[in-house]
């Protein structure tokens, strides 16, 4: 199992080493909405060998910090950074200097000021593992979060964060869904239009994070990547990062901006008043030719006084609010038995639609997305207006 692993990550290239401060800053927004929100828990990072990840750094330097009761990390095979971001010395002659490190688990309960400077922190966790080399024990199943050792360690864990493989982000979340875990976890937001992943946000068991909503995240890298990403950097030291686009938090935990309501005009204003071209100077909000639902580009453009069904970008996830819209469904051919489709093509109105925009034989798949006259839009979430509470007469 940790052979297809491996496979993946090669043929994926998707080993991304996320940055101390985007871990701080997503964390710590949760512990403004419940400070207690980590006391007594234990959190598994299972992706996140304690050689190179920043998850491990974090939460070993605020474990007291946190009330954690105890930090579990589990590496894989090979890992290929190893060392690099966190190293404890010469604690782990079988581990530390091999040159591709075996899988290992480091669970800590605790942390005290052993180096006597008067506080908490890494170098104290690196003391204790020093002198604790019980605390680190290999994984003969080879770290795959997938092995019978690594479920078993997930279903001691309460939270799990980490920074799972992207091209494994439908298996690696089905799995905490089929444990009941809470979740703080790194993915793209494409994912929003997974078959396996959107009936979960549907149905409010998964949401966005804090911190991340739009643009993109730096990660490092191992040191055989390419630098072909669109925004890259090597530093002093000839560390690579590169920039990847579509970097989301996903998370089950609660946490309080995702009860902010999102400020929208009317229907009338956003008409006369709207940034957008696609909205301002038209008579109406377009519709789909092929749902019931009207056309809304931007969530900036949703209006506060319609109620029917509207299309949104998928970025609309990162203002979700529960309280005020309710996620009714996508524009996706992968949302099957939807209410609101209100046409499906036939193959050849798609080869014809095909001809008509490109003039050259082939296939406009009209039923993978909404469809506004004749020009598939792309994909879109289906949200209404959740009704608000009548409020009562003053006694």
């Amino acid at each position: 199992m940790n052979r297809n692993l491996g496979a993946a990550k090669a043929a994926k290239q998707d080993e991304f080493y996320t940055q101390y401060v985007d871990i701080q800053k997503e964390v710590e927004a949760y512990l403004e909405f419940d400070p207690d929100i980590f006391r007594g828990k234990v959190v598994y990072c299972n992706c996140d060998d304690p050689f190179e990840s920043n998850f491990f750094k974090y939460f070993a330097a605020n474990f007291n910090k946190l009330g954690l009761k105890k930090l579990v990390t589990t590496s894989y095979d090979g890992s290929p950074i190893a060392g690099a971001q966190l190293t404890f010395g010469e604690y782990d002659e079988g581990n530390g200097k091999r040159e591709k490190p075996k899988a290992i688990a480091v669970e800590i309960e605790e942390v005290k000021d052993i180096n006597g400077d008067g506080a908490t922190g890494v170098d104290d966790v690196k003391l204790f593992l020093k002198q604790n080399p019980h605390t680190h024990t290999p994984l003969p199943g080879g770290g795959d979060f997938r092995s019978a050792e690594c479920v078993e360690l997930l279903k001691q864990a309460d939270i799990v964060v980490t920074n799972p493989p992207f091209s494994l982000f439908r298996e690696y979340l089905a799995q905490l869904v089929e444990h009941e875990k809470r979740f703080l976890i790194i993915g793209n937001v494409q994912a929003t239009t997974y078959k396996e992943i959107f009936p979960l946000i549907k149905a409010d068991k998964l949401w966005m994070g804090v911190t991340i909503h739009s643009g993109d995240r730096e990660f490092r890298v191992p040191d055989h990547y390419p630098l072909n990403a669109a925004g890259w950097r090597v530093d002093e030291n000839g560390v690579k990062y590169i920039r990847v686009k579509g970097v989301r938090w996903w998370t089950n935990l609660d946490h309080g901006r995702r009860h902010q309501e999102l400020p929208l005009m009317t229907m009338a204003d956003n008409l006369r008043f709207s940034k957008h071209k696609e909205i301002k100077g038209k008579t109406a909000y377009e519709r789909y030719d092929n749902y019931d639902a009207i056309e809304v580009p931007f969530t900036d453009g949703i209006p506060s006084d319609y109620d029917g069904t509207m299309g949104v970008p998928i970025t609309f996830l990162d203002k979700y609010n529960p309280d005020q819209f309710e996620i009714v469904g996508t524009t996706e051919s992968n949302d099957p038995g939807n209410a609101f489709r209100t046409r499906v093509y036939t193959s050849g109105e798609c080869r014809d639609a095909y001809l008509e925009r490109f003039g050259k034989p082939g296939v406009y798949d009209l039923n993978a997305s909404g469809v506004v006259n004749g020009i598939k839009v792309y994909k879109r979430v289906l949200i209404r207006r959740r009704a608000r509470p009548s409020k009562g007469k003053k006694k």
